[in-house]
């Protein structure tokens, strides 16, 4: 009773009931989120929260928070990943979205994809989980374990491997989130919406030093004095804030700067700075980015004009799922 306080609300103590509320929601100690796989700020759900047998009316719960944030237009303070949005969006997932989970898994994927198997590979249509220490089978469809991965059914093969890594053991709490969510915001609502505007209207956008985030960018087959390199830039001084964290987000997989500014950004292995890298294609060619490497490929353009141009086309694109990779 000690810890009671009255308060008039003119929404500043809404504001921090959304703050303190969505901490909570990804309190280790409830078993529902955790760190995504390539750093240690953004959260998946936590395949293994069937350890708290509430969890599905929790994960309800967490969804009608979103939802209800959303709608109010309030903030939260957890960043989720891609993948989780785009399943809140139901946007289909995909191969590349891989890259961002597991990047070594996703070449070892890709490669199948990209190479004839015959007399390579021997694997069937099943994949192996470790749970609380144990290692079980799991068939990705039926009979999978007597049905061989051939050069002709490779393809769905990698389709329904990745969508079990995708959606690995979270099925029942993704469809928990969404229900809640949908109880406050119908889904009509948000069909034209993709990730990043998501993330962006429940997180907000922070202002982005510019300076900072140059002084701890590397370089790979360009320099800083590079013309290329100055132009970007160049082009990132002139941008919006908007427009700067949609740039991040394209590059990093989220808007968020962590604790301590771009020195401390973490990639799929461990501390990785924001790089730029020359991409040996045509001027002609949008940038590519590798979110779990932090990277962002540029080609040599031919102007600042040019640059500018296929920046914003990039970040625009590449957010809703038809960037190159």
């Amino acid at each position: 009773a000690d810890n009671i306080e009255d308060g008039l609300d003119y929404g500043g103590l809404t504001r921090e009931w959304f703050e303190l509320i969505s901490k909570e929601m990804c309190n280790p100690n409830y078993c529902l989120f955790t760190y995504s796989e390539i750093d240690n700020y953004t959260f998946r759900i936590n395949p293994l929260s069937g350890i708290n047998p509430e969890h599905l009316q929790y994960f309800r719960f967490v969804g009608r928070i979103v939802g209800k944030a959303l709608f109010d237009g309030f903030l939260i303070s957890c960043y989720f990943t891609t993948v989780f949005y785009k399943r809140l969006l139901n946007i289909p997932l995909c191969l590349n979205d891989m890259e961002a989970i597991d990047p070594e898994y996703y070449r070892s994927l890709k490669w199948i994809l990209e190479n004839d198997i015959t007399d390579i590979l021997d694997l069937t249509f099943t994949t192996e989980v470790e749970e609380f220490g144990a290692t079980r089978t799991i068939e990705l469809k039926e009979n999978g374990a007597s049905i061989p991965v051939t050069e002709e059914n490779k393809d769905t093969y990698v389709h329904l491997l990745t969508d079990h890594l995708l959606n690995r053991g979270t099925r029942e709490q993704m469809d928990a989130i969404k229900r809640g969510f949908h109880d406050l915001v119908p889904e009509p609502l948000v069909h034209d919406f993709n990730p990043a505007e998501i993330e962006l209207l429940l997180c907000g956008v922070h202002n982005i030093d510019v300076q900072d985030w140059r002084a701890n960018a590397e370089y790979r087959y360009y320099s800083p004095t590079s013309p290329v390199i100055v132009w970007f830039w160049r082009c990132v001084e002139a941008m919006a804030n908007d427009d700067r964290a949609k740039l991040l987000q394209f590059v990093t997989g989220t808007s968020k700067v962590p604790q301590g500014g771009f020195a401390n950004l973490v990639g799929s292995n461990g501390p990785r700075k924001f790089q730029i890298c020359k991409a040996h294609k045509s001027p002609n060619h949008l940038p590519v980015a590798h979110t779990c490497f932090n990277q962002l490929d540029l080609p040599e353009y031919r102007s600042f004009e040019e640059l500018s141009e296929r920046t914003h086309t990039a970040i625009e694109v590449g957010l809703y799922g038809f960037g190159e990779k």
